[in-house]
């Protein structure tokens, strides 16, 4: 049935409309792109991976299609003149023949249409491995079963088996399409007792199969290099059965591959199926038996029964290999014969824990929400950040560190103009010493507010707090700048006038979007019609997405895998994030493969306060690149960190030019770069077992460490985070150094077993791995004992803490040696429970201190340090029982009273929080009663008789004689009633 004329006429005008729609959004998306890429100077990227898959996937579709369709046309063109008459009468392909053959061109057409499309996507998405293999760098390093240079089996074996599965892929679908067009044009026929065949179809499939047969040979001797990656044996990389059995059963069966091709092409003369048959039936058995069944006999009867023997030289191949790989080769194990007694240290002028971070960037988050967001559409990040400053006198400090950055705008995402024009960026750096607190309990800032104020402001120069690029973006764009005489971005509250403080965006960053070209593209990008309608919209405007620090530098450098956590800095006057880049192969030989994701996962990853890395596997990084994202306009930089990286030296050549030269770092930026969190976690996973450098003790394993799990996080198996902070490392000349650590225990076991830390502080020191190991004969308590006694010793103390609805949570548990021994260091907030018109966050109350088993708890950390290392306290706590037995009425009455005047303080403190605005004065002052009846509950707390417990609080405080466990909560694991842990953990 024929259409009438005007709907024959519009389809064809529809389908283009369609087909010209399509084609505006793909333009619109790759103009954009590059549009963004010339923003931030980085068209070298867009042009050089756009060239590179074009060209990759011309070449792929050309090659699939080329073999493919001529296959196809040389069975169509070498059918029977007869056709189906050849072999006496007709078959079941008749009836698709005849209902195929007049759309045969059509289906010819789209087929290899869809099949080009196909496979040049599958060959662009390999855009890597072709540009790894065109520039790889030589290493310089040899493998120790074939000699070749490491590099060919991190740059060209990957790209070698690329080839050959495309080229199989090609061959396969060779086979089969060519076989359906020899049925179905009378080639060959499907009869009893056989298959009859014309000779032109013999001689084609013969050929075709000769191909395939000959690709698997070639693949037979490609694979005997890819055994050092073979998980065949107790670890990674070629083991005894692979050395002396698979690889000479690979290079047999590439001879025999080689001889079944040969006698597939020997079919082309000689006519019947002998031939292929015999060859085919070869090959097969060939690989069962030699390649399978060979090698199998040879692990169960020669390997396993002597298989720490057969496997030691292997073992240790993989051993030098992975510790090469992960960068820990030269990690220094230092045999630290620590002091688990207190009693017999000398703290004498060790100084060296006297500025210790006590605020937990995990837990303070809220407070700095809570007391320096100054309105609801602000906020920080889940968790801050770790660095450090000069206080006044010119010393370094810890400080925790975070930017005060744009959530929403006030009436949420419906009103476009306040989303995209006005609410356009966040403002300030808040930063406060780790080692100190107010009065109060809050952080003592020393940046805060807006503008920002504070000696850290005065000393480090900032002189622009804007935050256009950080890590909370609220909408995907805003479009700034405009007219400079008519600002309209909100910059900050302002007490006067209209109540804000407008501006005008002048930075570089971002894309113009005055012209009509660009606001056309972008309205199609976002399918936002106001960005082309608006008439706030000006030659000034420029247009700024992919506004996430992390998200910048992965699309200017797709090579490199980056940390989870950038974290922000005042570097040269201006707020900068800075970001670690690794790269990252899977390729090194005998190295040990394991799952990125795996081994950085903990309690920071958990929580998702910082990036998750992907489970791809990996076998080598390298911390080879610093990157550098401007909070204000977003200019990306790129430090070649480690150039002696052949990774990174590979990607250069790529990428020429991207790169800057670490003596292009100024000495502010050097200043506050850091060790990067996600190597180290992967290098302490890898430190684990890869401490054990001997093949026999790796291979029994009963040496090998655990990272311990978080304390905090009460029963739940997730690993504790490394931390940063100040600690002198016990080594000649050692002086407080900024360090990334974390502790090891034992496979089987709570103890100690080891600590580690890596040097964080540009020069010599920076990198260095150093590994205390603790003696085998003294029991160091391990991160979980020492919580178990904190929560143990201190359960009753901790329990007037939480009077009302307060929650007792726990800081991050920091270990540092100290005095020669370890020392465990905790602090403990207090947080009141949600209610109406406030919002809780943690205030510190308490400091606790462990060295061996003996504990210590005070309201600032000399206090606690002084229970645990002073002399006169040990000998007098004893004659302080003495009371206890002989006027508990007293005492129970002092206690009673004590618990009074802690609840009045508190009520008053909460009803200084709930004025609006809050009244501080009155709050810090409620703060310092309640400090001084709790220091009285503490002192009372070694006299109360043991049948005698305080009184429990409740909603309208007031003293009870009842004895009740809720306010002082039986020794347990996790305290109870309402002394309730919270889960916690931080960086």
């Amino acid at each position: 049935m024929r259409l009438p004329r005007r709907p024959r006429l519009l389809l064809p005008v529809a389908i283009a409309l369609v087909a010209i729609v399509a084609l505006f959004f793909l333009f619109s998306g790759i103009y954009t792109d590059y549009l963004w890429f010339d923003s931030v100077d980085y068209t070298s990227v867009f042009s050089g991976v756009l060239l590179t898959e074009i060209v990759l996937f011309l070449i792929g579709a050309v090659l699939m299609v080329g073999i493919v369709g001529g296959n196809m046309l040389l069975a169509y063109r070498t059918r029977p003149m007869f056709g189906p008459a050849v072999f006496g009468g007709g078959s079941g392909a008749d009836r698709y023949r005849m209902a195929l053959d007049p759309h045969r061109k059509l289906i010819f057409i789209v087929g290899m249409g869809m099949l080009a499309l196909f496979a040049g996507s599958s060959f662009a998405g390999e855009w890597q491995t072709w540009l790894e293999f065109a520039n790889g760098a030589t290493v310089g390093k040899t493998d120790p079963l074939f000699g070749l240079d490491v590099s060919f089996f991190m740059f060209d074996y990957p790209f070698i088996r690329m080839v050959l599965n495309f080229l199989f892929t090609a061959v396969i679908i060779s086979i089969v399409l060519a076989a359906i067009t020899h049925y179905l044009y009378g080639g060959f026929r499907l009869q009893s007792p056989g298959v009859h065949a014309s000779r032109a179809a013999r001689v084609h499939l013969s050929v075709l199969l000769g191909v395939f047969v000959l690709l698997k040979a070639v693949a037979y001797w490609v694979d005997r290099y890819g055994l050092v990656f073979s998980d065949r044996g107790y670890v990674d990389g070629a083991s005894y059965t692979d050395v002396n059995a698979v690889l000479p059963a690979k290079t047999i069966l590439a001879i025999i591959a080689l001889i079944c091709a040969v006698l597939f092409f020997a079919g082309v003369v000689r006519p019947g199926g002998m031939l292929p048959g015999v060859s085919f039936g070869l090959l097969v058995l060939s690989a069962v038996l030699i390649g399978g069944v060979y090698p199998a006999l040879v692990e169960q009867f020669q390997v396993k029964p002597n298989q720490q023997l057969k496997e030691a030289a292997y073992i240790d191949r993989n051993i030098k290999a992975t510790r090469e790989a992960y960068g820990v080769d030269d990690a220094e194990i230092l045999q630290y014969s620590a002091e688990s007694d207190p009693a017999k240290v000398k703290t004498d002028g060790d100084a060296s824990v006297s500025g210790v971070r006590l605020l937990d960037p995990a837990l303070v988050s809220s407070t700095f929400d809570q007391t320096q967001r100054i309105r609801g559409f602000y906020g920080f990040s889940d968790q801050l950040d770790v660095d450090r400053y000069k206080d006044a006198s010119g010393k370094l400090v810890d400080h925790v560190v975070g930017v005060r950055e744009l959530l929403n705008s006030p009436d949420g995402p419906g009103n476009w103009i306040n989303q995209a024009l006005v609410y356009t960026h966040g403002y300030g750096i808040v930063a406060a010493p780790g080692n100190e607190v107010d009065p109060g309990g809050l952080p003592a800032y020393d940046a805060k507010d807006m503008p920002v104020t504070g000696p850290l402001a005065g000393s480090t120069g900032l002189k622009e707090s804007r935050v256009y690029f950080g890590e909370i973006n609220s909408s995907e764009y805003v479009i700034a700048g405009g007219d400079p005489s008519r600002p309209q971005e909100l910059d900050y509250p302002d007490t006067g006038g209209t109540g804000q403080k407008n501006t005008t965006y002048a930075g570089k960053g971002g894309v113009p979007v005055g012209s009509f070209v660009n606001r056309l593209v972008y309205a199609a990008k976002y399918g936002e019609k106001n960005i082309l309608l608006s008439g706030d919209i000006n030659d000034h405007s420029k247009i700024l997405y992919e506004r996430n620090p992390r998200d910048r530098v992965q699309k200017v450098a797709p090579f490199l895998t980056l940390d989870g956590n950038p974290y922000p800095a005042v570097v040269n006057g201006r707020v900068t994030w800075i970001i670690d880049g690794y790269t990252t192969s899977n390729e090194y030989p005998y190295s040990q493969s394991e799952s990125l994701g795996d081994m950085t996962r903990d309690t920071a990853v958990d929580r998702r306060v910082v990036a998750q890395q992907p489970q791809d596997k990996i076998n080598y990084i390298r911390n080879s690149v610093k990157a550098t994202v401007d909070a204000y306009d977003g200019t990306v930089t790129l430090y070649a960190w480690d150039d002696k990286d052949p990774v990174l030296r590979t990607w250069s050549k790529a990428f020429p030019g991207i790169l800057q030269p670490v003596s292009k770092m100024s000495p502010d930026l050097l200043s506050h770069v850091r060790y990067p969190e996600d190597l180290f976690k992967v290098q302490r996973y890898t430190l684990s077992r890869y401490h054990i450098t001997n093949a026999s003790a790796f291979y029994n394993g009963q040496d090998f460490w655990n990272v311990p799990s978080d304390p905090s996080q009460g029963n739940q198996s997730i690993k504790q985070p490394p931390y940063y902070l100040t600690a002198t490392m016990p080594v000649q000349d050692a002086k407080p150094s900024f360090s990334l650590t974390t502790t090891f225990v034992p496979k089987e076991g709570p103890n100690l077993a080891a600590f580690m830390a890596a040097g964080s502080t540009w020069g010599q020191d920076y990198g260095k791995l150093r590994i205390l190991r603790m003696p085998s004969n003294t029991a160091i308590p391990g991160p979980g004992q020492a919580q178990n006694n904190f929560q143990n010793k201190f359960s009753g103390e901790l329990g007037p803490l939480g009077l009302g609805n307060a929650n007792v949570r726990y800081g991050n548990l920091l270990t540092l040696p100290y005095a020669g021994g370890l020392i465990y260091i905790e602090p403990v907030y207090v947080q009141t429970k949600a209610g109406t018109g406030q919002e809780p966050y943690p205030i510190l109350r308490r400091v606790l201190v462990a060295f061996g088993n003996k504990v210590g708890s005070g309201d600032k950390l000399e206090d606690a340090l002084a229970q645990v290392f002073s002399e006169t306290q040990q000998n007098t706590q004893p004659n302080q029982q003495q009371p206890q037995q002989t006027q508990p009425n007293q005492q129970t009455s002092a206690l009673a009273q004590a618990i009074t005047t802690a609840q009045k303080a508190y009520q008053d403190a909460q009803n200084a929080l709930k004025a609006s605005p809050p009244d501080w004065d009155a709050y810090g002052k409620a703060q310092k009663r309640l400090d001084d009846a709790l220091k009285a509950l503490q002192g009372m707390g070694s006299q109360v008789p043991a049948t005698t417990t305080t009184p429990a609080p409740t909603g309208t405080p007031a003293p009870t004689a009842t004895p009740s466990s809720s306010a002082s909560p039986s020794p347990s694991s996790t305290p109870t009633g309402s002394a309730s842990a919270s889960p916690q953990g931080g960086t």
